[in-house]
């Protein structure tokens, strides 16, 4: 199998949930790649060679905090988020829904609001980097029993669509990711009946790797995506049906 090689020496990257799951593989790969990579999350990594600052993406003091102590960024990932309990929206719990949409969304927006103008600054203030936020599937389709995860993924690609607009001009590019069901930690958040739904579901009948989502960002984060900016990315194994 050919695989492409990618070099991000002397690249500055920010993870967020990069201590786990999806996050945790780009982290190391951009890592690998020679990037110098800064995770964010709530629990320390437990991999070498990153940096780690502790944040609650929805905390709009601690990013800001954290931001205030980089250096530069060329290359963002949000991918910090959870599911939160598969019950029906009527049934989830009002405060559980909100923390859903708060990590999963509101996150996004702090995260952005904080290093975009560290981005625009770059390039003799024409602005560089790359962005890349970890949707969902579910944010397309509307998933049942998720209806807060739902909705929160579908706000994160309106809002890659729109900063990708705002954007254009620089060569900031800002795209997302929607990734089908996924072979991560945060299936442990759903029933086994929800996850073997979205198994079904799909036409090749299984979840998707953490590598392989890795694989596609790295792309993704590289100088061989110019044109395509605001975009929303499929990695379904074939479900999605637009």
């Amino acid at each position: 199998m050919t695989m492409p090689v990618y070099d991000y020496a002397g690249k500055k990257a920010v993870v967020t949930g990069g201590s786990s799951g999806i996050g945790k593989a780009i982290a190391e790969r951009l890592r690998d790649a020679g990037a110098a990579v800064q995770v964010w999350d709530l629990s320390e990594p437990t991999f070498d060679g990153v940096t780690f600052a502790a944040v609650d993406v929805s905390k709009p003091d601690m990013v800001t905090a954290a931001a205030k102590g980089l250096d530069g960024v060329d290359l963002l990932v949000n991918s910090a988020g959870f599911t939160g309990p598969s019950e029906p929206l009527v049934d989830l719990d009002p405060a559980m829904w909100r923390r859903v949409v708060d990590v999963n969304l509101i996150g996004v927006y702090e995260v952005c609001r904080n290093l975009v103008p560290i981005m625009q600054r770059q390039g003799n203030g024409k602005g560089t980097g790359r962005i890349v936020n970890i949707a969902s599937l579910a944010g397309k389709e509307g998933t049942p029993n998720a209806s807060a995860y739902s909705a929160a993924k579908a706000g994160v690609i309106g809002l890659t669509k729109s900063l990708g607009k705002e954007l254009a001009q620089t060569d900031i590019r800002v795209n997302s990711l929607a990734p089908a069901a996924v072979d991560s930690p945060i299936l442990a958040q759903m029933s086994p009946d929800h996850v073997q739904i979205m198994i079904d579901k799909s036409p090749m009948k299984r979840l998707g790797t953490v590598d392989e989502v890795a694989e596609m960002v790295l792309w993704m984060l590289s100088d061989a995506c110019t044109f395509s900016t605001g975009a929303a990315f499929d990695l379904s194994g074939g479900r999605a049906t637009y």
